[in-house]
C-alpha cells in the first residue's frame, strides 16, 4: 500500500470516529469532507459480522501435523507443532502463531486472518523466520464457511520472481480442520500438493 493510500485510510478510520462529534458541535459536514454517506459506508466496512465469525473459530490453542512434499513423487517430511489463535481489533482479525520444525530447523510462522467487507474476500498475511517477505492471500469461502480457498502470492527466493500458493482449508468440525497447499513444481510447471496440515484444538 502506498503512503498516499495509507494516510487517506488513516485519515478516514479517524474522521469515522471523530466525525460524530464535529458534526454535532458544529452543525455541518465533516471538514475533512466526508458526507454522511461517505461516514456511513466506512462504518459499514469497519464492522464486524458473520464471516469474521468463521475466522474467530481459529482462536485458541491448537496441535498439528504437517506433512511436506518438496517435489510430486517425492515422500513427505512429516512433523508436529502447535498453533495459538487469538482474536484482534475488536474481533475483526485473527492473529495465530505456529511453531514446530521444519526440515529439522526451529520453526516460527504468524498469519494475520480477516475478512474485508469492502472487496467481500477473506485476507491474510504470513510471515515466518525462514524468509523475509510477507505472504498476502486473498479468497472466498462455500458450505457454509466450512471451506475455504485463498490464492497467496509471495516473492520466491528459487527464481527471484513472484510465485502463488493456493491453500484450501476444509473444517471437519468446529475443533478440526485440514490444511493443503498447492504449488508449481519448478520442473514441469504444473501444480502439486506441497503441504498437508492437520489441525486439533488442544
Amino acid at each position: 500500500m502506498q503512503v498516499r493510500t495509507k494516510l487517506v485510510v488513516l485519515s478516514l478510520s479517524i474522521a469515522l470516529v471523530s466525525g460524530g462529534a464535529l458534526l454535532a458541535q458544529e452543525g455541518q459536514d465533516n471538514p475533512m469532507g466526508m458526507s454522511k454517506e461517505d461516514m456511513a459506508a466506512m462504518e459499514k466496512a469497519a464492522t464486524p459480522g458473520a464471516m469474521h465469525k468463521n475466522i474467530a473459530r481459529l482462536a485458541g490453542d491448537w496441535t498439528f501435523t504437517n506433512k511436506m512434499w518438496m517435489a510430486p513423487g517425492q515422500p513427505a517430511q512429516e512433523s508436529t507443532g502447535t498453533m495459538h489463535g487469538e482474536a484482534i481489533l475488536g474481533g475483526r482479525f485473527v492473529q495465530a502463531v505456529w511453531k514446530g520444525n521444519m526440515m529439522g530447523q526451529e520453526f516460527e510462522g504468524r498469519a494475520t486472518e480477516g475478512y474485508d467487507n469492502v472487496s467481500q474476500k477473506y485476507v491474510s498475511t504470513w510471515v515466518d523466520n525462514m524468509g523475509t517477505g510477507i505472504m498476502i492471500s486473498t479468497g472466498t469461502c462455500e458450505d457454509g464457511g466450512r471451506k475455504c480457498t485463498t490464492i497467496g502470492t509471495f516473492s520466491d527466493p528459487t527464481t527471484g520472481g513472484t510465485s502463488t500458493m493456493r491453500s484450501v482449508v476444509s473444517w471437519i468440525d468446529d475443533n478440526s480442520f485440514k490444511n493443503e497447499m498447492y504449488g508449481k513444481d519448478p520442473g514441469s510447471g504444473q501444480e502439486y500438493k506441497m503441504m498437508e496440515i492437520v489441525a486439533k484444538r488442544k
